[in-house]
């Protein structure tokens, strides 16, 4: 079964979808070995680790593609990609859908944000006019090949215009097609229940620790009537804290040593986490073929 017509099943079955934030193939493994259906690539996640760049609109389409490949790849599961604000107008949109189709994701959300856009959870965020943004949805739905590839449309108007243009806008990026909502940093139980209760497409909910949205649970989150939950850098923000604290240990202590057994796997699990034991399988099959 494709990827795309996996992530519709999920999204048309019961129960709350939950999709962990991936930066790289080796988290994206992770994710999906701890058994999660949907991996989320992330564009903050992607920023930083491939570019060194915050994410504020420095990373280019041909960039995240490339990542959102290398992650599709390396997992079975539907992989979700952030494509940001589309990279450009009408025409621009078109190519990103149809790069990331070729990528082998099963589906990308974009955003009313501006160019150069910025992390949904930091201030001074500018939108562009609604007809704008209704214009690129038209433009993505038109330009997928796979009726399957699912297109989110993202808002970040609540933080910038309020919560009644948030709504008109949500309104329109449904009314446009889009297969999914996301409004941007919801900040209160009461919006959450509003958005969900509105529309008839499933919404999705972005837990971003440290950011402007409540940290509700799985549990939570479904019976206020999301479909879909993304956890963008919390990977990212862990594997951080960790590196930091083993980087000061080694600079004040020399050595690692006494850290291999409570904080580190063996060098054979790093590798047994992104499929070693099936590419040596794999290359025994062919050991002494003659053709």
């Amino acid at each position: 079964m494709r990827t795309t017509t996996r992530l519709r099943e999920l999204l048309a079955s019961p129960g709350i979808v939950p999709a962990p934030g991936a930066y790289d193939c080796l988290s994206a493994a992770v994710i999906e070995r701890a058994g999660f259906p949907v991996v989320y690539m992330t564009g903050a996640g992607t920023s930083i680790s491939r570019t060194g760049y915050p994410d504020i609109g420095l990373t280019t389409m041909s960039e995240m593609v490339a990542n959102a490949a290398a992650i599709a790849r390396t997992v079975s599961v539907p992989v979700i990609a952030d494509a940001d604000t589309g990279y450009g107008d009408v025409l621009q949109v078109q190519r990103t859908i149809r790069e990331y189709e070729r990528a082998g994701v099963a589906g990308i959300h974009i955003e009313d944000q501006e160019s150069p856009k910025r992390c949904g959870h930091l201030d001074d965020k500018r939108v562009v006019p609604q007809e704008e943004m209704v214009r690129k949805l038209h433009a993505a739905l038109d330009a997928r090949e796979d009726d399957d590839f699912t297109i989110i449309a993202r808002c970040d108007a609540l933080a910038v215009t309020g919560w009644d243009d948030a709504l008109r806008r949500c309104e329109a990026y449904v009314e446009a097609g889009a297969d999914v909502l996301f409004l941007e940093a919801i900040q209160t139980r009461e919006q959450a229940t509003d958005v969900t209760g509105r529309f008839d497409v499933p919404v999705l909910y972005n837990f971003v620790e440290t950011g402007k949205s409540p940290l509700l649970p799985i549990a939570e989150l479904e019976e206020l009537g999301f479909k879909l939950v993304i956890f963008p850098i919390s990977a990212m923000l862990a594997a951080l804290r960790t590196m930091t604290d083993l980087m000061r240990e080694l600079r004040e202590t020399g050595t690692t040593a006494h850290l291999v057994a409570d904080r580190m796997v063996s060098i054979q699990e790093c590798f047994e986490t992104v499929g070693l034991s099936d590419m040596l399988a794999l290359d025994a099959t062919y050991a002494g073929s003659v053709r």
